[in-house]
């Protein structure tokens, strides 16, 4: 049995109005009259024979069936735009505004130091870069993608990996080493200033993560204690330079220090790989060409940190 097409302008509508809760706010940008929607959502009522929300003077609410209906609507609409948005669109130069939401280990590691190649190879792209250490939902908050480690991301998205696995590392000066000594196992941390991250999203301290140095591998955590607490891991960073003591952070942002012999690494053994960061999307279909733009090229980067690091 097919749909009724005629149907389609009407259930549009309502979307409309179960979206902003709001005859008004939904008229207003529909660029309708307020009883000219009132009256689309009636006679859609009227032809389903079900009521779809429940209106008073003061208050709008879906019904079961409204709600039911709008979050199938909803969903089949989003996709239609999508479609409508990228036709013609995988042929042409990368162009437009490129919102991308990234943890700032991502933005700080992975795309600010190559932020200058890759608004030179696009340059018809503009990339706005919202730092945010929680997960965001990229279609409800309309990005385009988003960067964040592997274990953490939701089951639904499409996620493409552009870094290798990934590892923490402990890291101090060779002149804090000399003079405090070096920790041979995880449990003499407990003589050592470690300096301590404290999360922004859950306002908790960052456990410092390891893994049993034999080949079960056991996982375990251990709460750092220093003299120094941060939620700016940059400044994390800076501390350790400085010589104040021990940070845990990952080993891809720690190694040009540790090549350039500013930072010596300590308890490797107990520090496993992990998945490391992916750059998820929404969907595969009708990818925009500046998201498959923002894929190729960290994919490209994947290689060369891949390669680095060996």
């Amino acid at each position: 049995m097919q749909m009724d097409p005629s149907l389609l302008p009407s259930l549009a509508w309502f979307v409309q109005i179960a979206h902003h809760r709001s005859f008004t706010k939904a008229a207003a940008e529909m660029g309708v009259s307020r009883a000219a929607l009132s009256q689309k959502l009636k006679s859609l009522e009227e032809r389903l024979n079900v009521r779809l929300l429940h209106r008073t003077t003061r208050d709008m609410s879906l019904t079961e069936e409204g709600a039911r209906l709008f979050d199938v609507l909803q969903r089949a609409l989003q996709s239609i735009d999508g479609v409508v948005k990228t036709v013609g669109d995988s042929q042409s130069e990368p162009a437009g505004l490129l919102r991308v939401n990234t943890s700032r280990f991502a933005a700080k590691a992975l795309v600010e130091p190559h932020l200058g190649e890759f608004l030179a190879r696009y340059p018809k792209l503009q990339l706005e870069l919202i730092m945010d250490d929680g997960f965001a939902n990229i279609i409800s908050e309309g990005f385009d993608a988003g960067m964040r480690l592997g274990q953490s991301l939701a089951e639904h998205v499409t996620a493409i990996p552009i870094t290798p696995p990934l590892e923490m590392a402990v890291v101090a000066t060779p002149a804090y080493f000399e003079k405090h000594g070096i920790p041979k196992t995880p449990s003499d941390l407990g003589g050592h200033n470690c300096l301590c991250f404290r999360q922004t999203t859950s306002g908790a301290i960052f456990r410092w993560e390891f893994a049993s140095a034999d080949e079960e591998g056991q996982e375990f955590e251990l709460e750092p204690h220093g003299s120094y607490i941060t939620n700016d891991d940059g400044g994390m960073l800076d501390a350790a330079l400085q010589g104040v003591g021990l940070i845990q952070h990952f080993e891809v942002a720690v190694r040009p220090h540790i090549q350039a012999g500013r930072l010596q690494r300590v308890l490797q053994p107990w520090c496993r790989p992990f998945p490391g960061v992916y750059l998820y999307v929404p969907s595969r279909e009708q990818m925009p060409s500046k998201v498959r733009a923002l894929i190729d090229f960290f994919v490209e980067k994947r290689k060369v940190l891949a390669s680095s690091g060996s």
